[in-house]
């Protein structure tokens, strides 16, 4: 028969088990108990804001808590990076992540970079890729991406892109490896001076992520030639691939979902099942797809694997010639 002291001990341990299950059940259940912060590398308005703040809108509909963009734009993505890299790793401050300052900037420029990729974060779930694509001006006498290429072959042509060393710029050199061409490089500080220049004819063709493009092409204004990809899309059917047409090109410009390195993992796997409810929604995916982006549920480990596997696409292509040009 258990004695009175026997009794107080075990009557003490239960009262004690009991208020660690009713303090740690709570604080687990609690998350969120605050706005989450989104931070998106580019300023209001620009394509991956758009993308930010679809996703930010369709998990406020879910985890309980606003989820609100913060735009810190500034060298491709990285200054917002490095924000979220230094953040308290509690979850409420998340990346737009993509593959410019993930997968482009560790490939290219790991050494000048104030964080670490994958060290300084905690994959949550890729949300979508969008193809590259190579443009022309609607009254361009390039009607196919063949009769661009085998146009090198006798004279010298350029191309523009958003900047030296961004994606598209490398996407573009991918090709002209694949194709073995030489094409002259004309970086401009945004798509507009460069769309403006192409159909004005100081250069040839425009090469760039494909969705923010797609009303123009739709429009008449733009032809586009050829798109990154594995398939073609169904958005835009009549485009065929560069790997159709014999031209490994694998990259394309994605967007992610990621958070500070030590954020705790019940957090990651409640913020991962969130953003793939949310990428299952109509709402979602027929706003991802009207413009030739494609939605992608990769969570936490297979997100991982595939920054790195893009960072090893990128540096695939890293030439001396090409690096030499991202270094001056």
């Amino acid at each position: 028969m258990m004695s009175f002291v026997s009794r107080g001990r075990f009557a003490a341990m239960v009262l004690a088990a009991c208020s660690v299950l009713s303090w740690s059940a709570p604080a687990r259940a609690a998350f969120p108990e605050q706005p989450i912060k989104l931070v998106v590398g580019f300023p209001p308005g620009g394509g991956g804001d758009l993308y930010g703040r679809m996703i930010a809108q369709a998990l406020s509909k879910t985890v309980g808590q606003s989820v609100v963009v913060d735009n810190r734009a500034g060298a491709g993505g990285n200054i917002a990076a490095d924000i979220v890299a230094k953040a308290k790793p509690d979850g409420y401050t998340l990346l737009l992540a993509m593959s410019g300052n993930l997968a482009v900037s560790p490939a290219t420029k790991p050494q000048s970079l104030p964080y670490k990729v994958p060290d300084d974060f905690a994959p949550i779930g890729l949300i979508l890729e969008a193809p590259h694509g190579l443009f022309v001006a609607h009254n361009s006498r390039f009607k196919t991406a063949q009769e661009y290429l085998a146009a090198t072959k006798t004279r010298k042509l350029s191309f523009a892109s958003t900047g030296t060393g961004a994606a598209a710029h490398i996407g573009m050199e991918m090709v002209k490896q694949a194709a073995g061409v030489d094409i002259l490089h004309v970086p401009y500080k945004g798509s507009g001076p460069a769309i403006t220049d192409m159909l004005g004819g100081q250069v040839d063709a425009f090469f760039a992520t494909a969705s923010p493009l797609i009303g123009q092409v739709r429009q008449g204004q733009l032809r586009l030639l050829a798109i990154t990809g594995e398939k073609r899309n169904a958005a835009i059917p009549d485009v065929p691939t560069f790997k159709e047409l014999g031209l490994n090109v694998p990259v394309t410009q994605w967007y992610g979902v990621v958070a500070p390195v030590g954020t705790p993992e019940p957090v990651i796997r409640f913020l991962a099942e969130h953003l793939s409810a949310a990428l299952a929604t109509a709402e979602v995916r027929d706003a991802v797809r009207k413009d030739a982006a494609t939605e992608r549920d990769l969570t936490q480990d297979r997100f991982r694997k595939f920054i790195l596997e893009d960072i090893a696409r990128y540096k695939s292509a890293m030439t001396p010639a090409l690096m030499k040009e991202i270094a001056q």
